[in-house]
């Protein structure tokens, strides 16, 4: 198991942070394997849906919100609300408060430009390491 925090540093990222998470997707949806996005709230999940569609002309990444149909076992990547219960996938990209509880083989924690936001974090790659993650820090 592997946790890799994204610590937004490019001007790119920090005006908007979301594309960084497009970015993660577009690359977790490259190596095959099934992604969940967990996503702070329901307005934050629609934004992420849209930036999905307009990301790249040339990249499709086939993605829905959980719980809008019943595609939702064969759709490569899962935009997940709070309120609805999280389908195990190899790949976990995490937006949320807290750590993620569930099991993966890798999760992806974008961490903010602001260094008064960052302390949670660094208490969240505690919790990682003490679950037996190999954890890691990326500059973007």
């Amino acid at each position: 198991m592997r946790a890799d925090f994204y610590l937004i540093a490019k001007p790119r990222f920090l005006e908007a942070p979301l594309n960084l998470v497009c970015e993660l997707t577009k690359k977790c949806y490259g190596t095959g394997q099934f992604t969940v996005i967990l996503a702070r709230d329901l307005e934050q999940a629609e934004e992420i849906d849209e930036l999905l569609w307009a990301f790249e002309d040339d990249a499709y990444i086939p993605h829905q919100i959980a719980g809008t149909d019943d595609e939702d076992e064969v759709t490569p990547v899962l935009i997940v609300t709070p309120d609805v219960e999280t389908p195990q996938r190899p790949l976990a990209i995490n937006l949320r408060d807290g750590a993620y509880a569930g099991t993966c083989e890798r999760v992806l924690e974008v961490v903010p430009a602001d260094p008064a936001a960052r302390e949670p974090l660094r208490e969240r790659w505690r919790q990682y390491q003490a679950r037996g993650f190999a954890v890691n820090k990326h500059d973007m």
